[in-house]
């Protein structure tokens, strides 16, 4: 009998049934689909190798770092990274850069983004009950509705008024248009020095995709005497006295398997996990997993008669004109992705719902459409294309809508009765994790196993994922430090530091940047329009008393431009340092009240 059963083969089971291998500890992972790596896996077509999405290998935490080099060695190569946004017929690089940004928005909308955000940093934020409200208090609302709005309602199905902030806690916690404007500068560096996983210039890969690396992964799981059942569908999880005691599977030959369970660690879809149980789950619990949703997704690979299609890893198509979301460029992933170095594979991916007509096409008609989108874009001639398939991926993404921490809490406080069993994973925490997160969880549901507290729902919160570089490295011979004693130190954080939080400060980078454009930008136009109508005015000759090289001349509005933009970033810049040095001095005393309060209180103890 294996000692624990790991249902999915993904980036979470694979590495947990591998932490588990080392710590000498045998695991039977069972995997519904025929091959390794669920949704990270590599696919084949004719020679041709696609990813399911891109798949970047880039983490803050040094244990995955260090695992996913000691599991491939040479075959994991450091890629460059280079991916747009397009967007009303223009390509923005991404990171932003100003100067490409001022020329594909105008220097009307770049004004009016400027603007956007200068209100929203002034006025202060309004309350994030949703992803729209957290990425207008950080961006403006001008900027989330040209770069957030369309792509992200494309990706979800669902406004983004109805999307629940933590995906942006998540997905993009540390980017701001401060930050944004400090990687144009200080290349992805954020204010405190550290690299924002949004805005890499590289990252490492398989050298034949993602799936070589949980390809190797499963070889050596296989090695450490543990086993890995493909094409077994799990149907039935049967419990008694609050622990998991086995688990049915049927296999593709349609026979019915039986597992007996020690410990269970589970990455299925948690909705399917509470389906499964046998005993049934009490109605309302069923009731609250049949509401958590899961967005479907399709790939369209197209094969190209062309050697370079275009740069860029990947492109976001922002553009409301077609349905298209992304389109992945695998032969600037790798040049092995590819059987023939003049040919190029393009991934084209479509966010769906599986009740969507074009879910239930053809394959000859998506590529049709795919073929279609692409020669809107301008990006291929149809003529190109020689071949091309398609690939669909029900429950691809766990959906973070307004209701889903309602039902998971209540699907959670169901499952945490069980004492044998864990649950990690994307799908199964209904988590929108990286990789690395869901490594991270499997790492310390195998340790848990071995005698660590772990908790594997602290990977990717906002709180605890801030301090990406901090998690600890467990080995065998050690114990992981227990969730209380976290707990605790998490608590002793200095009341300053909790007091801050509940304040919004203002970015002195940002804000002199939108009062230097909105400044210069206003004094330029002003003067062009002078020029053009031709009317006489002291304005010029009164400014020219303060702007050194100033007159009613292009050249002069130029240098008025640079001038008064200095100025008003400099302007924006103290603004935002008095502001926020005035809000540390509020909260220090603030904190010293705390402080003492909480010492009249201690002392009422003894």
């Amino acid at each position: 009998m294996s000692e624990t059963i790991i249902i999915g083969a993904g980036p979470a089971g694979l590495t947990a049934a591998y932490e588990l291998g080392k710590l000498g500890r045998r695991a039977t992972v069972l995997e519904a689909d025929d091959q390794v790596g669920g949704l990270a896996r590599t696919l084949t077509y004719k020679g041709y190798r696609f990813d399911i999405g891109g798949h970047r290998f880039f983490s803050k935490v040094a244990l995955v770092n260090a695992l996913w080099h000691e599991i491939l060695g040479e075959d994991f190569v450091l890629r460059p990274r280079l991916s747009r946004i397009y967007y009303q017929g223009h390509f923005f690089d991404y990171p932003l850069k100003p100067l490409n940004a001022l020329r594909g928005l105008g220097p009307l909308e770049a004004l009016l983004v400027c603007l956007s955000y200068a209100k929203a940093q002034l006025t202060g934020p309004r309350p994030e009950t949703s992803f729209e409200d957290w990425v207008s208090n950080r961006f403006g609302d001008r900027l989330y509705r040209i770069f957030f709005k369309t792509y992200t309602e494309k990706v979800w199905g669902i406004p983004c008024s109805e999307i629940a902030p933590e995906w942006a806690t998540q997905r993009i916690k540390n980017l701001s248009l401060g930050e944004a404007l400090r990687h144009a500068i200080f290349k992805g560096r954020g204010a405190d020095g550290e690299i924002i996983a949004s805005m890499i210039d590289q990252f490492h890969y398989p050298r034949l995709g993602p799936g070589m690396m949980w390809e190797r992964c499963a070889e050596r799981i296989a090695q450490a005497g543990s086993q890995i059942v493909c094409g077994a569908h799990v149907e039935r999880i049967r419990c008694s006295r609050e622990r998991v005691e086995c688990v049915h599977a049927r296999m593709n030959g349609g026979e019915m398997r039986q597992f007996p369970v020690e410990n269970l660690i589970s990455s299925m879809p948690i909705r399917g996990l509470i389906d499964a149980l046998d005993p049934p789950a009490p109605d309302d619990v069923r009731r609250a997993a049949a509401r958590l949703r899961y967005r479907d997704y399709l790939t369209v690979v197209l094969m190209v008669r062309r050697a370079a299609v275009f740069p860029d890893n990947w492109i976001y198509i922002h553009s409301p004109d077609v349905k298209l979301g992304r389109i992945q460029n695998y032969k600037n992933w790798s040049p092995e992705m590819v059987p023939d170095a003049g040919r190029t594979s393009l991934g084209l991916e479509y966010f769906l719902w599986e009740h969507d007509p074009e879910w239930s096409w053809p394959d000859e008609r998506l590529i049709a459409r795919g073929v279609s989108d692409c020669t809107r874009i301008g990006i291929i001639d149809p003529a190109e294309v020689e071949d091309g398939t398609v690939v669909r991926v029900p429950k691809a993404y766990p959906v973070y809508d307004q209701n889903y921490r309602e039902h998971l809490a209540t699907v959670r406080s169901h499952l945490e009765r069980f004492a044998n069993l864990q649950l990690i994973g994307r799908n199964g925490q209904h988590r929108y994790n990286n990789q690395d997160h869901s490594m991270l969880a499997g790492v310390y549901a195998a340790h848990n196993l071995n005698g660590a507290q772990r908790d594997v729902w602290s990977v990717n919160t906002e709180a605890a994922y801030h301090e990406e570089g901090s998690v600890p490295n467990p080995t065998p011979d050690e114990r992981l430090v227990p969730l209380s004693i976290q707990t605790t130190g998490a608590a002793a954080l200095s009341a300053d530091r909790v007091i801050q939080r509940a304040f919004a400060r203002l970015d002195p980078i940002a804000l002199g940047a939108a009062f230097a454009f909105v400044a210069g930008m206003g004094l330029f136009m002003t003067t062009a329009l002078l020029l053009l109508k031709g009317e006489p005015t002291l304005a010029p000759t009164l400014l020219g008393q303060y702007l050194l090289g100033f007159n009613l001349t292009l050249k002069g509005a130029l240098i008025g431009l640079l001038e008064i933009g200095a100025g008003g970033f400099a302007l924006g810049y103290a603004t935002a340092k008095l502001r926020n040095q005035a809000l540390d001095t509020y909260a220090t005393r603030l904190q010293r009240r705390a402080d003492a309060e909480l010492q009249r209180r201690v002392l009422d103890e003894v």
